[in-house]
C-alpha cells in the first residue's frame, strides 16, 4: 500500500477474545491504528504498557488500536494463537488482537517487522506508516510519531510526518 491508499476489506480474522472480524466491525471509528505485533519480539513486548496507555487515551476521540500477529506459528510456537490467548490476558489488552493466520493483511500493508504501525483514516486511507515512536526504551522517547499522526488526522489536516522507518524484529513472512 502506498500513502493515501484505501485498504480492502478483510473477514476472517481471529481476536483472543475468540471472536472473529472484519474491516467493517470498525465502521464507526474515526481512525484504526494497526500493529503488526509478536508475542516473541522484545520491542513488541517493550512496548505493551504504551499500547494499552494509546488506547485508552485516544478511545474517546473514535481510535481503535488492533494488534495483528502475522507470524507463522509453524516457524515459532510461541506465536501460536493459544500464546496470543495468554499474552493478551495477561498484559490486559484493551484491544483486539487478531491471528493473520495467512500473512494476507501484512501482505495487504507491506508490514516488514513487528512493530510496525499503520494508520488509516476514517475513510480507511493509509495516512501513516512506521514507528509507534522512536525508542523501545521509554525513558529514552523523544518523538511521539504515532501520537502527532493522529493528533493531526483527528484535528482535520494532514498528517506532517506521514511516514517514519519502523523498528523491531523482522517479519518472516512466507
Amino acid at each position: 500500500m502506498e500513502l493515501g491508499d484505501r485498504v480492502g476489506p478483510f473477514v476472517g480474522m481471529l481476536g483472543t477474545n475468540g471472536r472473529w472480524y472484519a474491516l467493517s466491525d470498525f465502521r464507526d471509528k474515526a481512525a484504526l491504528v494497526f500493529i503488526f505485533d509478536s508475542n516473541r519480539c522484545p520491542t513488541a513486548k517493550a512496548y505493551v504498557p504504551r499500547m494499552i496507555r494509546l488506547q485508552d487515551e485516544y478511545a474517546d476521540r473514535g481510535v481503535e488500536l488492533i494488534a495483528v500477529n502475522s507470524t507463522d506459528p509453524h516457524l515459532y510456537a510461541e506465536e501460536s494463537y493459544e500464546a496470543m490467548v495468554a499474552r493478551a490476558r495477561e498484559s490486559h489488552f484493551n484491544f483486539p488482537y487478531l491471528k493473520d493466520a495467512d500473512q494476507s493483511l501484512a501482505r495487504t500493508f507491506g508490514a516488514t517487522c513487528t512493530f510496525h504501525v499503520f494508520v488509516l483514516d476514517r475513510e480507511r486511507r493509509l495516512r501513516y506508516r512506521g514507528r509507534f515512536d522512536n525508542s523501545r526504551n521509554p525513558e529514552r522517547v523523544t518523538s511521539n510519531d504515532l501520537r502527532a499522526a493522529l493528533d493531526d488526522l483527528l484535528a482535520g489536516g494532514p498528517v506532517r510526518v506521514p511516514e517514519t522507518d519502523a523498528f523491531g524484529c523482522s517479519l518472516d513472512l512466507i
